[in-house]
């Protein structure tokens, strides 16, 4: 398994967070080979984690991102890294 880690900034959390439920979310969960995802946030900084069957479809993933991404969110970081341990 492979996660693809994202950094961001948001201008208004609130707004954001809404297209981040409406939009990004389901177009993630239905990527190939898809796992699980958690989008956490505190304050204007967000970090996300999306795990995925393979190295492959993450970086897939992961260079999907840039195009995903609503205005107004700020994309910091974007990593690709292999599962080495899950509980």
């Amino acid at each position: 398994m492979h996660a693809v880690v994202v950094r961001v900034t948001v201008d208004d959390p609130e707004a954001s967070e809404q297209r981040l439920r409406e939009e990004v979310v389901p177009q993630a969960s239905r990527a190939p080979g898809f796992q699980a995802g958690y989008w956490t946030r505190e304050g204007n900084s967000g970090l996300s984690m999306a795990i995925f069957d393979s190295e492959e479809n993450a970086r897939a993933a992961a260079d999907r991102i840039p195009a995903m991404v609503p205005d107004g969110v700020n994309v910091e970081g974007v990593e690709v890294r292999a599962v080495v341990a899950s509980a």
